[in-house]
Protein backbone atom coordinates (compact mmCIF):
# COMPACT_ATOMS: atom_id res chain seq x y z
CA UNK A 1 0.00 0.00 0.00
CA UNK A 2 1.32 3.23 -1.30
CA UNK A 3 1.20 6.02 1.72
CA UNK A 4 1.34 9.56 1.19
CA UNK A 5 1.44 12.86 3.35
CA UNK A 6 1.34 16.43 3.00
CA UNK A 7 1.38 19.44 6.06
CA UNK A 8 1.04 22.97 5.86
CA UNK A 9 0.99 25.39 8.58
CA UNK A 10 -1.65 28.30 8.60
CA UNK A 11 -1.84 31.11 10.88
CA UNK A 12 -5.51 30.69 11.78
CA UNK A 13 -7.31 29.30 14.69
CA UNK A 14 -7.93 25.47 14.16
CA UNK A 15 -11.50 26.42 14.63
CA UNK A 16 -11.37 28.92 11.63
CA UNK A 17 -9.55 25.92 9.72
CA UNK A 18 -11.79 23.10 10.67
CA UNK A 19 -14.87 25.41 9.28
CA UNK A 20 -13.16 25.04 6.22
CA UNK A 21 -11.67 21.42 6.16
CA UNK A 22 -14.67 19.82 7.60
CA UNK A 23 -17.57 21.81 4.73
CA UNK A 24 -18.06 18.72 2.12
CA UNK A 25 -19.23 20.75 -0.38
CA UNK A 26 -16.72 23.77 0.25
CA UNK A 27 -13.48 22.31 -1.33
CA UNK A 28 -14.02 23.86 -5.09
CA UNK A 29 -12.59 26.85 -3.55
CA UNK A 30 -9.75 25.19 -2.08
CA UNK A 31 -9.06 21.89 -3.56
CA UNK A 32 -7.32 22.77 -7.24
CA UNK A 33 -8.92 20.94 -9.82
CA UNK A 34 -12.56 20.57 -8.19
CA UNK A 35 -14.98 22.31 -10.25
CA UNK A 36 -18.02 21.26 -7.92
CA UNK A 37 -19.16 19.12 -5.16
CA UNK A 38 -22.68 17.95 -4.46
CA UNK A 39 -24.00 15.76 -1.14
CA UNK A 40 -26.32 13.15 -1.00
CA UNK A 41 -26.16 11.84 2.85
CA UNK A 42 -22.19 10.60 2.99
CA UNK A 43 -21.34 10.31 -0.20
CA UNK A 44 -19.60 13.12 -1.47
CA UNK A 45 -19.94 13.56 -5.76
CA UNK A 46 -17.04 15.50 -7.35
CA UNK A 47 -16.77 16.70 -10.75
CA UNK A 48 -13.34 18.08 -11.20
CA UNK A 49 -11.96 20.27 -13.73
CA UNK A 50 -11.00 17.86 -16.39
CA UNK A 51 -14.70 16.53 -16.36
CA UNK A 52 -13.83 13.29 -14.20
CA UNK A 53 -16.77 12.32 -11.70
CA UNK A 54 -15.87 10.68 -8.76
CA UNK A 55 -18.22 9.42 -5.50
CA UNK A 56 -16.23 10.09 -2.31
CA UNK A 57 -17.83 8.43 0.85
CA UNK A 58 -17.23 10.34 3.62
CA UNK A 59 -16.08 7.78 6.51
CA UNK A 60 -15.31 10.68 9.32
CA UNK A 61 -16.39 14.46 10.06
CA UNK A 62 -15.45 14.81 13.77
CA UNK A 63 -15.36 18.20 15.12
CA UNK A 64 -13.66 16.91 18.59
CA UNK A 65 -10.94 15.71 16.77
CA UNK A 66 -10.96 18.19 13.54
CA UNK A 67 -10.52 14.82 11.46
CA UNK A 68 -11.95 14.60 8.05
CA UNK A 69 -11.54 11.14 6.03
CA UNK A 70 -13.37 9.93 2.68
CA UNK A 71 -12.66 6.82 1.02
CA UNK A 72 -12.97 6.54 -2.67
CA UNK A 73 -14.53 3.29 -3.41
CA UNK A 74 -13.10 0.54 -6.01
CA UNK A 75 -14.45 0.26 -9.01
CA UNK A 76 -14.65 3.99 -9.86
CA UNK A 77 -13.68 5.65 -12.79
CA UNK A 78 -10.22 5.88 -11.03
CA UNK A 79 -9.22 1.71 -10.61
CA UNK A 80 -8.21 1.81 -7.00
CA UNK A 81 -8.30 -0.93 -5.26
CA UNK A 82 -8.36 0.80 -1.71
CA UNK A 83 -8.23 4.68 -1.03
CA UNK A 84 -8.47 6.28 2.40
CA UNK A 85 -7.95 10.10 2.81
CA UNK A 86 -7.43 11.93 6.22
CA UNK A 87 -7.63 15.66 7.11
CA UNK A 88 -6.27 16.40 10.59
CA UNK A 89 -6.69 20.34 11.92
CA UNK A 90 -4.36 20.26 14.94
CA UNK A 91 -3.50 23.45 17.30
CA UNK A 92 0.10 24.96 16.99
CA UNK A 93 0.07 27.68 18.93
CA UNK A 94 -0.94 30.59 17.30
CA UNK A 95 -1.98 29.26 14.19
CA UNK A 96 -3.01 25.45 13.07
CA UNK A 97 -1.07 22.59 11.66
CA UNK A 98 -2.93 20.66 8.98
CA UNK A 99 -1.87 17.20 7.81
CA UNK A 100 -3.28 15.75 4.79
CA UNK A 101 -2.39 11.89 4.37
CA UNK A 102 -3.64 9.02 2.27
CA UNK A 103 -3.39 5.13 1.99
CA UNK A 104 -3.83 3.89 -1.76
CA UNK A 105 -3.81 0.37 -3.61
CA UNK A 106 -2.47 -0.23 -6.01
CA UNK A 107 0.80 1.39 -5.45
CA UNK A 108 1.17 2.83 -8.70
CA UNK A 109 -1.04 5.78 -7.55
CA UNK A 110 0.72 6.66 -4.63
CA UNK A 111 3.20 9.31 -6.65
CA UNK A 112 -0.63 10.80 -8.16
CA UNK A 113 -1.82 10.92 -3.94
CA UNK A 114 1.49 12.56 -3.00
CA UNK A 115 1.26 15.40 -5.90
CA UNK A 116 -2.86 15.49 -4.74
CA UNK A 117 -2.06 16.20 -1.31
CA UNK A 118 0.64 18.78 -1.96
CA UNK A 119 -1.12 20.82 -4.56
CA UNK A 120 -4.16 20.53 -1.96
CA UNK A 121 -2.30 21.93 1.20
CA UNK A 122 -0.95 24.52 -1.01
CA UNK A 123 -4.37 25.41 -2.11
CA UNK A 124 -6.19 25.17 1.47
CA UNK A 125 -2.94 27.89 2.54
CA UNK A 126 -3.85 30.13 -0.20
CA UNK A 127 -7.57 30.39 0.82
CA UNK A 128 -7.20 31.13 4.44
CA UNK A 129 -4.25 32.98 3.90
CA UNK A 130 -5.80 35.66 1.69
Amino acid sequence: MATARAHVRVARPPDEVWAVVSDPVGIPGWFPGVAETTLDGSVRHVVTTTGVEVDEHIVTNDGGLRRFQYRIAPGGVVPYEHHLATIDVLDDGDGSLVIYSGDVLPDKFGPGLQQTLDAAVKGLWTYLEQ
